[in-house]
This record gives structure tokens, C-alpha cells and sequence, in this order.
């Protein structure tokens, strides 16, 4: 099935052998440090896996490379477009510039053909102001060029949405659409915050299952949920599988999306993840089919564009 990508994150999907060869490491040790296991705690635990990957994305090449694996593997999974989101503060630490990573992430991922990708830039939560408002003025330069949109990552729980409004503002001000993770970490008073920045766009989002005014508000306003069903289960943003609220917020008539978050520290791909949906909540391929529309629809492209995406899964679908 033809599919749809918007959450997914460069640095939390890079294949482990490479990370083996490149810092010189026994493969069995990094895939151990590079995905989460049952006994992973919470969110904070998840985001140390991202550590490994971070020591060998400080090169030029090393981003052109992992890059471009990434879009092979997305492709090979019949994901047929895809935003890709990092924070390209994390790959200055031995000298490159935000604008040498930019562009080493762009041209290892334009260089595969057959999949359509974009960038999503990232401002992480505990970061200076200073440092993330750099990153509002890089994605402003780059809008249009193989960036499409900004973010706030990071650890939700400890650094609260509210206070990133200032920085959302000058986003807005300087035209810059975005995306903002709320309400896996942190309840739906997170998503609120967001929405009231501007977000028309929610990272995960599921807490807002919380509270039916909030709902009511998501689907009012035709605020798409960009939703990781497995990573949720791993950072204990819900008790399993089975207990994922997805199904009753797309009852509710959430515009919800389906992504892998992170293809190696979750150890899923997209394919797997519409099994596990398939397997806890009998969606069928009608489902996925919505699924993958809402993705088009929400996504940070041109209405041409999204035309042109909507025209290739209708295909798919139909011959399906």
C-alpha cells in the first residue's frame, strides 16, 4: 500500500550498522543502545537512544549518507512521501554550520528518486532561546528549498509548551508554518497551548483523550494528529497496545495520520505499524486509506502537489 510519512525523526532512524561502521563499534552493542526494549521508562529514557547516532552525524558526508539510507528505506517501504524532521543544532558540534547540515540532509535525501521527501526543523525544548531562535531563522532561509515547516521536540514532561510562545510568534510572524509535539508526555492542556500558538499540526497529541472539550476544539478547527501508535506504547504515553486511545479519537472525528516517530529506536516501519493497527483495532484498508488522505491533506506541500499525492493513492487504492 502506497503511504504517507509525517513524523518521523532522521537521527532516531538511522540503520545501526552504519553507526557500527562509522564510530567503529560492535553492531550487537549499538543495536542494544540504538531501539528501546519493554524495560524502557518513559519518554526521557526513550530520548537517550538518540545518543549514538548524534556522535556520528557531525560530518558532512556522514549526514549525506544516513540521509539518503533513510529515504531507501522509507521507499522501500512504499512510503511514496515523507517529512523528515531533526534538529540540526545536534550536528554542529565538531564545526559545521546549521546551513552545512541543512544541506548535507537535503542532498542525501534528494539524491533517491522514486519518493518525494521535505525537512522539518526542530527547536528542542531546554534549549537556549537564542539557540532555537537560530532555528527559526535557518528554516525561514531554507523555506521553500527542501524545508517545508518548524518544530519543538524534545522532553515535553520537563519544558512545558506554554513556554515557547515568544518563539512561536516570531514564527508566525516571519510566515513559517509549523508543527509542535504536545500531549504524549505532557495532558491535553499541552495541545492547547499549541493550538493557541497557531498549530495546525499536533506531534502524537493522544492525551487530548482526556478532555471532550479539547476533542471538540481539534475538530473544529481540522487539527491533524500526526500519531505514533508503537513509540507511544514504548515511551509509556499509554499503558499498550491495545489501550491506545487512536480508534476512539478517529471516532470522534480527529483527522488523525499514522507515522513511525522513529524507525530504528522503535524498531517498526510504517508497514508493521498499519499491521499492529490492523491486529488491535480491526482498520481496514478504507481506514488506511482516510489515514494516508488526512496525511496529503495536512501536510506542508503545495495544493498542486498534494493533488498529484492524492491522485497516486486513489490509484493504489482502487487497484487494491
Amino acid at each position: 500500500m502506497k503511504k504517507i510519512e509525517l513524523h518521523v525523526h532522521l537521527d532516531g532512524s538511522v540503520r545501526p550498522s552504519t553507526i557500527a561502521e562509522i564510530l567503529n563499534l560492535d553492531l550487537n552493542y549499538v543495536k542494544k543502545n540504538m531501539s528501546v526494549d519493554s524495560n524502557n521508562e518513559d519518554l526521557s529514557c526513550y530520548l537517550t537512544k538518540f545518543d549514538l547516532p548524534a556522535k556520528a552525524m557531525q560530518t558532512k558526508d556522514n549526514l549525506k549518507r544516513i540521509a539518503k539510507e533513510l529515504a531507501l528505506d522509507l521507499k522501500n517501504d512504499d512510503v511514496i512521501y515523507a517529512e523528515v524532521r531533526f534538529a540540526p543544532q545536534k550536528h554542529t558540534l565538531n564545526g559545521l554550520s546549521l546551513d552545512d547540515v541543512i544541506l548535507s540532509v537535503l542532498e542525501g535525501l534528494k539524491s533517491v528518486s522514486g519518493i518525494k521527501t521535505n525537512v522539518i526543523l526542530c527547536m528542542m525544548r531546554g534549549d537556549s532561546f537564542d539557540k532555537n531562535k537560530e532555528v527559526i531563522d535557518v528554516c525561514k532561509k531554507y523555506l521553500g528549498d527542501g524545508v517545508v515547516a518548524l518544530d519543538l521536540a524534545g522532553d515535553e514532561k520537563h519544558f512545558k509548551t506554554k513556554d515557547y510562545k515568544t518563539l512561536f510568534d516570531i514564527a508566525k510572524e516571519k510566515e513559517v508554518p509549523f508543527t509542535i509535539h504536545a500531549g504524549e508526555a505532557d495532558n491535553y492542556q499541552s495541545v492547547k497551548d499549541a493550538i493557541s500558538f497557531g498549530a495546525k499540526r499536533i506531534g502524537h497529541g493522544i492525551n487530548i483523550i482526556e478532555n471532550d472539550d479539547v476533542i471538540k476544539e481539534v475538530v473544529k478547527n481540522k487539527i491533524t494528529l500526526e500519531v505514533c501508535p508503537t513509540s507511544n506504547v514504548q515511551t509509556k504515553a499509554v499503558k499498550s497496545y491495545a489501550d491506545h486511545p487512536i480508534k476512539k479519537l478517529y471516532e470522534k472525528g480527529v483527522l488523525i495520520t499514522i507515522n513511525t516517530d522513529n524507525n530504528t529506536v522503535s524498531n517498526i516501519t510504517l508497514s508493521k505499524e498499519y499491521e499492529l493497527l490492523e491486529k488491535y483495532f480491526n482498520f481496514t484498508k478504507k481506514d488506511f486509506y482516510t489515514f494516508n488522505k488526512n496525511a496529503v491533506n495536512a501536510s506542508f506541500i503545495s495544493n498542486e502537489e498534494k493533488e498529484e499525492l492524492l491522485k497516486k493513492l486513489k490509484k493504489d487504492f482502487e487497484k487494491n
